[in-house]
């Protein structure tokens, strides 16, 4: 029996209470129990206080010089005691420890961990042993994990130091040797428990090290082993594509496609005419050109004789994009439908039944295009935008709408490479790295509150000349919770700021006919100055719109506020992105400054990235970027890279699916579901 089939139970000392609890840590077996890894360390290790700075948290061997005095206030107490350690003479202060004054007797050698005050010569205790009594932690590195409820620290560690006890010599070795040697890694039973019972800095970084690639390796493995299979089967829409057809289709956009775009194209279409299902990943920065990318592969999808659909997460970019899609194929005679959960009752049944006759070749849609009640002809190409919104399970249940359709997923928010290794490793990426011809840089400038007048100014000089302004904040109503400006009050102190000008109000709460009329008359330049949420966050495309102002912009991520900033630059005038907020906390800070120094989306989502971490990344846990045990996408991306490459030479080696030094790869690759050939999506 291997490790990660005996319960946690079997461990001595862990009762059937205490293995419910730990089921709660995602604990069930030996193996979960000892890939549990501390994420910092306790140092214990003895120090000499010539050494140690000010304020540093210091262990030293030490014995007592003086008198101990205990002084009481009420339930609380302080007591001191004068020590000597290395020559050194100074204080140790207790705090609530009244019950050590009668063991501090003259000359008893004990160990204090604690805060040094350099210039007090005080040591305030939080730790405190007796060695006569036996040595508990001091002299070593103790590791600290996550607990809580009755799991503590000092059961965790003991638990944990039980189960290598028994089971350390049963873990197994999953990597091949030629990649242990290559990167002279530590062997995975000792790398292990030196991640628990580290000797020195040396040997837990060596353990970790082995760790990390471990850990980074074999999800490289399952991504590119699953996406060797997907490239095997050939059970995907073979899409016929005629290239003087296409021609003619890019022939008739309303302008000339940037080198990126030509070169994503070709990509796309090779693609679609391959026998196996396209799963391709388009990222660009914002106004970089994607939904004509995503027009061009519709149209092949339709001339192939089979329907497209688009989803995206908002009923305001659904109806803009069924606007402009219907104009580039009305004149190719090409059938363009809505559904929203807006569009009910004659409307929607008549375009339900549409679809499924085949009357309809293209549906633009949001999250009502996955409904029970849906059904497609011949669905050959799902496109996904902003894909991130979107949990696995909508993007999945589309896709299952026809027979294994090609997918195409967009987002305008650029992913840093090591996401895109990570999150995306099992897909073909295409970026579009260029700005489309004409399309002017947008200067952006941070403020604070106290120069609102001089904002206000702006806004008025702006439209004074003909052009269009968004105004933005966080909230929709006042908030007992947050001090920062809402909507509802914005809007109205607007119309007294500018009773000539037309102000126009936008949020999430108003009904989908209001938010439609808000935005009419934004497009229409009826109303000059749009005061909104982020709804407009994503793909809203105004020309005439050049100024974007962002109240407490310290209350918006990096990516967040990048994509706001792209609403203008859309047309010929110079546009201007003005930033407010006092930003408290330095974080908030350097986004701030980041902002002002660069209007490129991948230095934007990089500085993101390095800022926030690769959790919030996204703002959401469905967007499919894993979370490591060990690993950090950000600081061991070099690691990552290297594990990408060795699993993608692995999986090409025929090697590989027959040898027996690769048996412990493949085992965990059919754990994982891939040699089932169950998707992962």
């Amino acid at each position: 029996m291997q490790i990660n089939e005996i319960s946690v139970r079997k461990v001595s000392g862990v009762s059937a209470l205490k293995e419910g609890e730990l089921h709660a840590f995602n604990i069930f077996t030996v193996c979960d129990l000892l890939e549990y890894y501390p994420f910092r360390y306790e140092d214990y290790r003895l120090r000499s206080l010539s050494e140690v700075k000010d304020g540093e948290k210091v262990t030293v061997l030490a014995k007592v010089f003086g008198v101990p005095v205990l002084q009481r206030y009420g339930k609380k107490s302080r007591l001191t005691c004068k020590m000597m350690a290395d020559d050194w003479m100074f204080t140790a202060t207790w705090f609530n420890r009244h019950f050590l004054k009668e063991q501090l007797t003259a000359g008893r050698e004990v160990t204090l961990t604690g805060k040094w005050d350099m210039r007090r010569l005080q040591l305030t205790v939080s730790e405190s042993e007796f060695p006569d009594q036996g040595v508990k932690r001091s002299g070593s590195l103790q590791p600290v994990y996550s607990v809580g409820g009755n799991i503590t620290q000092a059961w965790m560690r003991k638990t944990v130091n039980q189960a290598l006890a028994q089971y350390g010599a049963m873990i197994p070795e999953v990597l091949p040797p030629e990649l242990i040697q290559k990167y002279s890694l530590m062997a995975r039973s000792r790398a292990i428990q030196r991640i628990h019972q580290p000797q020195d800095n040396e040997e837990g970084h060596q353990a970790r090290r082995r760790m990390v690639y471990e850990e980074l390796f074999l999800f490289q493995l399952k991504l590119q082993a699953y996406r060797a299979m997907n490239h095997k089967r050939q059970d995907g829409v073979q899409h016929t594509v005629d290239n003087a057809a296409m021609r003619e289709f890019v022939r008739s956009l309303p302008f000339e496609l940037t080198n990126a775009q030509k070169k994503v194209e070709l990509e796309i279409l090779e693609d679609l005419r391959s026998p196996y299902c396209m799963n391709r990943l388009l990222q660009g920065d914002v106004g970089s050109g994607k939904t004509v990318i995503a027009a061009i592969a519709l149209y092949a999808t339709v001339k192939s004789g089979y329907q497209g659909a688009l989803m995206v997460p908002t009923e305001i970019l659904a109806e803009q994009h069924t606007r402009s899609l219907s104009a580039l194929f009305e004149p190719f005679g090409i059938t363009v439908g809505l559904l929203t959960g807006s569009v009910n009752g004659r409307k929607r049944k008549d375009l339900l039944a549409s679809l499924q006759m085949g009357l309809t070749d293209i549906v633009v849609g949001t999250h009502a295009l996955i409904q029970e009640d849906v059904f497609f002809r011949a669905l050959g190409l799902v496109v996904t935008d902003e894909q991130h919104r979107f949990g696995v399970n909508q993007r999945s249940i589309l896709r299952r709408k026809g027979y294994n359709p090609d997918v195409l997923t967009m987002t305008a928010t650029p992913i840093p490479r090591t996401l895109a290794i990570t999150a995306f490793g099992d897909m073909d990426v295409s970026t579009l790295s260029e700005r489309p011809k004409g399309r002017k840089p947008i200067s952006t400038y941070w403020v604070k509150h106290d120069m609102m007048d001089r904002v206000l100014g702006f806004i008025s000089r702006e439209i004074g000349q003909g052009r269009q302004a968004y105004l933005i904040c966080p909230l929709i109503e006042e908030s007992d919770k947050l001090d920062v400006q809402n909507a509802i009050d914005l809007f109205v102190a607007m119309q007294q700021a500018f009773p000539d000008f037309r102000i126009g109000l936008l949020h999430g709460r108003m009904t989908a006919a209001e938010k439609e009329e808000a935005m009419r008359c934004f497009y229409a330049n009826e109303t000059q100055l749009l005061v909104s949420t982020t709804v407009v966050e994503v793909g809203v495309d105004v020309p005439n719109a050049t100024l974007m102002i962002v109240m407490d912009a310290d209350r918006f991520g990096l990516s967040q506020l990048h994509q706001l900033r792209g609403r203008v630059g859309r047309g010929e005038h110079a546009s201007y992105c003005v930033l407010i907020a006092d930003p408290k906390s330095e974080v908030g800070q350097q986004r701030m400054k980041v902002m002002t120094e660069t209007d490129d989306g991948f230095e934007v989502a990089r500085r993101d990235l390095e800022l926030r971490g690769p959790g919030d990344f996204f703002g959401t846990k469905q967007s499919g970027v894993p979370e490591f045990r060990i690993a950090d996408m950000v600081s061991d991306f070099a690691v990552l890279e290297a594990a990408r490459d060795d699993a993608v030479t692995l999986v090409r080696e025929g090697a590989f699916w027959t040898s027996p030094v690769y048996g412990p790869l493949r085992e965990y690759l059919q754990r994982e579901q891939i040699l089932q050939g169950e998707l992962i999506d």
